[in-house]
C-alpha cells in the first residue's frame, strides 16, 4: 500500500480544480488586452476574486493574486514593516516570515520581538499585546503552524491589541489554516492575510494576500499596472481559477472533511502514544485536522521518514521548505524542546481522502520501525 500522508507539505489537485484549469489553458488570452480574449482572461480572473473573496468575507477589490504564500507573507511584511520602529512576531513562524523580518532587520532601523507560546504550542493573547509599543508598526502571527498544527487565538489577539491601545498592522499567515478551518477575516479582526494555493487542493505557484481597505500596501515588485497597480505581472489566469474553484470545494466540504480527519488522526494518534517512548508534539484540542507531529526517544526523525518511505508510507520531518538544511525545527525549539529532541520528530499530515486503513498501515510500520531503531 503506497501511502501519501504529507498533505500538509502539499495537497493533490481537486478534480474540479483540475476540470477548471484544463479548461483556462486552451485560452491564449491576457487580461491587460482589451480583445475579446483578453476580455475572456479577465473576467475569469475577478469572477475567481469574487469567489474568493465571497469565501473569505472580505471585499474583490481586498484580494491579490501571488505566486504563493511565501510572496504572499513577503509583501506583507515589507509593506507594513518597512521603516524604523518594532515587529512582533511569533518564534516559530515560518521562515517566509521570519526571513523577511531579518531583511528588514539588516536594512537598519527595524527591531523584532518574538514570542515564545507555551509547551502546548498555543500563543498567549496577552503576551502578544503586551510585546507591542508605541513603535510597532505590525505584529504578523500565523493563524495555524505549518509543523505542529496548533491553531493560534488570532481573533483573541485582535481584541488583546484594540485593548491595549495600540493600532499596529496586524498580519497573519494562514497559509495552513485557509480550505481546513473557517477563515474569516472580518471575525478574525486582521489586516493582511496570506494564502497558497496547494495546501488546499489547487495548483502550486498560485496564492493570495488578502488586504484590508485603507491599510497601505507597497508594491514589493515593479513593472506593469497589475493588480491595481500593486503586483506586476501577467497573472496566472488558469492557476488562478483553479485556485478559486478548489477553494470553493474545500469550503463547501470543510465540516464534514474536517470531522473525518480528525477522527482518523485521533485513531492514529491513540496508537502511536503505545509505541514505548513517543510523544505528541503541541495541543490536540487546539490543533488542525490532519496534523501529527510526534517524536520517539532514541529514534531520528530523518531516519524514520526514510524508513517509512521506503515502506511505501510518505510523511516529513517538518516543514518540506526547510528539509536538508541540517538544523533542528525552530518551531519545537521554541516550545522548549532540546535540539536532540526536535530532530527525532516527524509531522503526518492526513486529509479527508486518508481511510482507516491507511491510519492502520501508517501506525503498524511506525511501531515495528521504531521498535528496529530503538533496539538496534
Amino acid at each position: 500500500m503506497n501511502i501519501y500522508a504529507d498533505h500538509a507539505a502539499s495537497s493533490p489537485m481537486r478534480e474540479s480544480a483540475k476540470a477548471v484549469m484544463l479548461e483556462c489553458l486552451e485560452e491564449c488570452g491576457n487580461p491587460s488586452s482589451i480583445h475579446a480574449a483578453g476580455r475572456l482572461a479577465a473576467a475569469r480572473l475577478e469572477r475567481a476574486r469574487k469567489e474568493m473573496a465571497e469565501l473569505l468575507n472580505c471585499r474583490p477589490s481586498e484580494i491579490y493574486f501571488t505566486s504563493g504564500g511565501t510572496e504572499a507573507d513577503n509583501w506583507a511584511v515589507r509593506a507594513a514593516g518597512q521603516g524604523p520602529g518594532q515587529t512582533v512576531t511569533s518564534a516559530f513562524e515560518h521562515h517566509a516570515v521570519l526571513r523577511a523580518l531579518e531583511a528588514l532587520e539588516r536594512a537598519g532601523g527595524r527591531t523584532t520581538v518574538q514570542i515564545r507560546p507555551g509547551a502546548d504550542g498555543v500563543l498567549d493573547p496577552e503576551k502578544v499585546a503586551a510585546a507591542a509599543d508605541g513603535s510597532t508598526a505590525l505584529v504578523s502571527v500565523m493563524a495555524a503552524n505549518n509543523e505542529i498544527g496548533t491553531i493560534q487565538p488570532i481573533a483573541e489577539i485582535a481584541k488583546a491589541l484594540k485593548k491595549s491601545g495600540r493600532s499596529p498592522v496586524f498580519h497573519t499567515d494562514a497559509v495552513q489554516a485557509v480550505g481546513h478551518i473557517p477563515v474569516d477575516v472580518q471575525k478574525l479582526g486582521v489586516d493582511l492575510l496570506s494564502l497558497s494555493a496547494h495546501k488546499f487542493g489547487g495548483p502550486r505557484g498560485a496564492g493570495a494576500l488578502y488586504c484590508r481597505t485603507g491599510v497601505p500596501l507597497e508594491p514589493l515588485l515593479f513593472g506593469g499596472g497589475q493588480e491595481r497597480g500593486r503586483r506586476p505581472g501577467t497573472e496566472n489566469t488558469a492557476a488562478i481559477a483553479a485556485m478559486a474553484a478548489a477553494l470553493g470545494e474545500a469550503c463547501g466540504i470543510m465540516e464534514q472533511a474536517a470531522a473525518h480527519t480528525r477522527r482518523l488522526r485521533d485513531r492514529l494518534a491513540a496508537r502511536i502514544l503505545e509505541i514505548p517512548g513517543a510523544q505528541i508534539n503541541g495541543s490536540m484540542t487546539n490543533r488542525l485536522p490532519g496534523n501529527i507531529n510526534c517524536r520517539f526517544d532514541g529514534v531520528e526523525g530523518e531516519t524514520l521518514v526514510i524508513l517509512l518511505d521506503l515502506a511505501g508510507v510518505q510523511v516529513s520531518t517538518g516543514a518540506a521548505c526547510s528539509s536538508g538544511n541540517g538544523e533542528p525545527s525552530h518551531v519545537l525549539t521554541a516550545l522548549g524542546q532540546s535540539r536532540r529532541e526536535a530532530y527525532g520528530a516527524i509531522r503526518i499530515s492526513l486529509a479527508e481522502t486518508s481511510t482507516e486503513a491507511e491510519a492502520d498501515c501508517i501506525a503498524d510500520h511506525l511501531e515495528s520501525i521504531v521498535a528496529d531503531l530503538q533496539n538496534g
